[in-house]
């Protein structure tokens, strides 16, 4: 009797169609590995990854509409079986803590070259925990449980905001009108605006310019 072993079935989100094209040559040139699906959005990403029910999921964090960490976190309510491997620009300590807090179990930064790819998307087929050995020192050890792990010393203060209100806020610092939040959340321009009144009373910020230095600061958008 002859057996097969099963495909590994790897999603990718990243709005640079130069990357995607890169890493789907990559992660396909390795046997057994197959690129299921792509997203170039957060929001896209979540519906898809609903969709899809892929093994590893390999997310950006500067994403449009809604930002990886919020992407990943809503994909491992839904999806709790996909592992995720955060691949981004952002190099700091503080963007690690929030990976780890979104929930993902791997952390890469852009432009350490194929073999991490590789090498992090088995740890975590795997359902091993994966960091940068370049850049990042933790011990993978310890990070068991919810996401990467437990380490209070470098976890950001949770934000007052709701999940709904975090992504209302990106879409603002966007640029986006309450109509056209309402839109593409499927929801009332009344509701909208009620988050935007709400997003703007818990961060104490009186003014769309004010919200966006938040949103740059906290990088939930880039400049």
């Amino acid at each position: 009797m002859t057996f097969f072993a099963p495909v590994l079935r790897i999603f990718i989100v990243d709005d640079h169609p130069v990357v995607v094209k890169g890493l789907r040559a990559l992660l396909e040139g390795h046997a057994g590995w197959r690129v299921c699906g792509e997203a170039g959005d957060g929001l896209q990403a979540v519906e898809k990854a609903c969709q899809l029910r892929p093994d590893v999921a390999i997310v950006d964090i500067s994403l449009p509409n809604l930002n990886g960490l919020e992407a990943t976190r809503r994909i491992l309510k839904q999806v709790p079986r996909t592992e995720v491997l955060i691949l981004t620009a952002h190099d700091s300590e503080m963007m690690v803590s929030k990976a780890m807090e979104a929930g993902a179990h791997g952390y890469l930064v852009k432009g350490e070259g194929g073999q991490p790819v590789l090498d992090a998307v088995e740890a975590l087929s795997r359902h091993r925990t994966f960091l940068s050995p370049k850049i990042f020192q933790y011990d993978a050890a310890s990070h068991t449980g919810a996401g990467l792990g437990q380490n209070n010393s470098t976890k950001p203060a949770e934000s007052p905001l709701t999940a709904r209100e975090r992504e209302v806020m990106q879409l603002l610092a966007e640029g986006m009108s309450s109509k056209e939040i309402a839109s593409a959340l499927h929801i009332s321009v009344k509701t909208a605006e009620a988050h935007r009144s709400n997003i703007m009373r818990k961060l104490e910020v009186h003014s769309l310019a004010s919200l966006v230095r938040y949103a740059l600061r906290n990088e939930i958008i880039e400049a």
